[in-house]
């Protein structure tokens, strides 16, 4: 059966046929929807796990259980599972376990652009790159195969254009694997010194064995055409390689860790000019320049963003980039902005009035940063908020911890804040926190996690009560505010940032966009004879509410969802409600 399907489907579908039958994720785009897919079919176990420490956990249970496996999140949660990862790549499998790192180059949705290449090369492990939906389909199968034939974790590596592009992808038919028997063997996964140094070994013979099959494997392969000039390439820089010099030779590795040397040295043989085109960290490029292969790599391209067919050409062939559609007039640019409703603009309205110093975290609200709210002074990585704001306090002491804030949202706070906390009230800090509680993981798409109560597969679990987890923690200063009722909660943040000890306030109102949350019974509207033009509605950054510069007027467009954010604001009582 053929069919369009994106990259990220594509994997989970070739999980399915590979015979896996547990995978596990934290979601982060661009790798939300592999794990999502793979949960529909039937007969596999799935979850979003707090975070992608844990999800690699389970999966390293599950692997070592029998079952094959898979993983799956973003590149920096890679960075999460660090832990378990180099572990387990001594340890080996037992069932098949592959590692998906969804790396996003151009930063469409990420805080950095790292190459996770590299952690296959620190791990010793094999990393696969697909060049489109049919690869990775075919990949990830082959990537089990390979995780159980050479007793390593498999790390299939994809980007952004490849996890969200479709190509036409021929399905087949589910593989039944059964589960490998599991037997007790302490010297193969405790890892004990005595026991790891032993496993360390193995790890080296694995992969010198690995370095062979990198030689003959059909992952990689030869195009030989033109040979004036030879390209090695892989993932989905392969495609712009292949649309800008289809009379190129080409080497097309599929398996990008280990390198297959013999191969590399044989092509460049053949050609006049070898270059190496891949996105981000010269990762192949400095692995052939140090077997004494003459190469252009980085020196022509750049080590940021993607690349594209037409970028190749002007650098390798000084054909300029096109200039794209001339426009009569400038088009109006369209930051990022918090949907109309959100409960999170109160926070920042709030916050930027007050003139707080704001430790943020990775989410939606992390848009409270940029204009016109304006409100956050850092973000590092998920989690990181409340552990800044303690950095912040112990480092400029108690009057500037009297005016700084952490912000962290409901699933951040699961996967990593909680630690974070732990650390305030265990080494003396007087942090006040603000838990943005809008009951989902909204900014990948609307994820479930332990605060929702409910599971991947959409049934009813036990819900994490975080008013009481905070509370264990010994959090004695506890409130709970709506975030739209701004006067409120400006009031409960001046009487606990006054206070000298831990405070956590929850800002609790679902995602605008949850299915089935109430709509308001009234909606907005302007009166023009009050309004005077002074913009401060427009300062709340709503997409609901517009300015007519002509009229020196603001109006509520069709937008608005009436949460009454605007009509607070409004100094003038010129924004006003009246019944559906």
């Amino acid at each position: 059966m053929k069919k369009l399907m994106i990259g990220n489907a594509a994997i989970a579908r070739g999980a399915y046929e590979a015979g896996a039958t547990v995978a596990t994720a934290y979601p982060g785009t661009p790798s939300t929807e592999i794990v999502d897919s793979f949960s529909q079919y039937e007969g596999v176990y799935a979850e979003w796990s707090p975070n992608e420490k844990v999800a690699l956990e389970v999966g390293a249970g599950a692997s070592i259980a029998g079952a094959r496996t898979l993983v799956a999140m973003k590149h920096v949660g890679v960075n999460v599972a660090a832990d378990p990862l180099y572990s387990f790549s001594y340890t080996g499998v037992n069932g098949g376990l592959v590692l998906v790192s969804a790396d996003d180059p151009g930063l469409h949705s990420s805080q950095n652009e790292q190459d996770n290449r590299g952690y296959g090369r620190f791990a010793k492990m094999p990393v696969i790159e697909p060049s489109d939906s049919q690869e990775a389909l075919d990949y990830t199968k082959l990537a089990f195969d390979l995780s159980e034939q050479f007793d390593t974790m498999v790390m299939l590596r994809i980007t952004m254009r490849l996890a969200h592009s479709q190509t036409m992808v021929k399905t087949g038919q589910k593989r039944e694997i059964p589960l490998k028997d599991y037997k007790k063997n302490a010297s193969k996964y405790v890892m004990l010194p005595g026991f790891a140094k032993r496993r360390h070994a193995e790890v080296e013979k694995s992969f010198e064995q690995l370095r062979e099959y990198a030689e003959t494997t059909p992952l990689n392969r030869v195009e030989m055409n033109d040979t004036s000039m030879g390209i090695i390439t892989s993932g989905v820089p392969y495609q712009y390689v292949k649309e800008a010099f289809p009379d190129a030779s080409i080497l097309k590795l599929g398996l990008v860790n280990p390198l297959p040397k013999q191969l590399i040295k044989t092509f460049a043989d053949q050609v006049d000019k070898l270059v190496v085109v891949e996105e981000l960290e010269p990762v192949i490029e400095e692995q052939v320049r140090s077997w004494g292969i003459e190469v252009i790599g980085k020196e022509q391209f750049t080590l940021l963003g993607e690349y594209s067919s037409e970028f190749l050409l002007q650098q390798l062939s000084g054909i300029p980039m096109p200039q794209g559609f001339n426009l009569d007039q400038e088009i109006p640019a369209r930051p990022p902005l918090l949907c109309a409703g959100c409960p999170h603009r109160g926070v920042f309205h709030v916050l930027r009035k007050m003139r707080l110093v704001v430790a943020g975290d990775i989410g939606c609200y992390t848009l409270g940063a940029i204009a016109p709210l304006e409100g956050m002074d850092s973000c590092i990585c998920m989690g990181a908020s409340i552990g800044t704001a303690m950095g912040m306090e112990k480092a400029r002491g108690p009057e500037f911890a009297a005016k700084t804030v952490a912000v962290i949202g409901d699933s951040t706070f699961v996967h990593s804040g909680i630690t974070g906390l732990i650390d305030v009230v265990y080494n003396g800090g007087t942090s006040t926190i603000l838990i943005l509680d809008n009951d989902t993981t909204a900014m990948t798409g609307h994820q479930d996690h332990p605060g929702t109560g409910v599971t991947i597969t959409k049934q009813p679990t036990n819900k994490l009560d975080i008013e009481a987890l905070v509370r264990a923690i010994g959090v004695k200063n506890l409130r709970v505010v709506d975030p739209l009722q701004i006067n409120e909660l400006e009031k409960v943040l001046k009487e606990e940032l006054a206070r000298r000890e831990p405070s956590v306030i929850i800002c609790a109102r679902p995602c605008v966009l949850l299915p089935g949350t109430s709509k308001p019974d009234h909606k907005i509207y302007v009166d023009n004879e009050l309004c005077n033009g002074c913009k401060s509605c427009i300062r709340i950054g709503c997409t609901g509410v517009t300015f007519l510069e002509e009229e020196k007027k603001a109006q509520i467009n069709g937008g608005c969802i009436a949460c009454g954010l605007c009509e607070q604001v409004c100094k003038f009582d010129a924004i006003k409600r009246t019944e559906v």
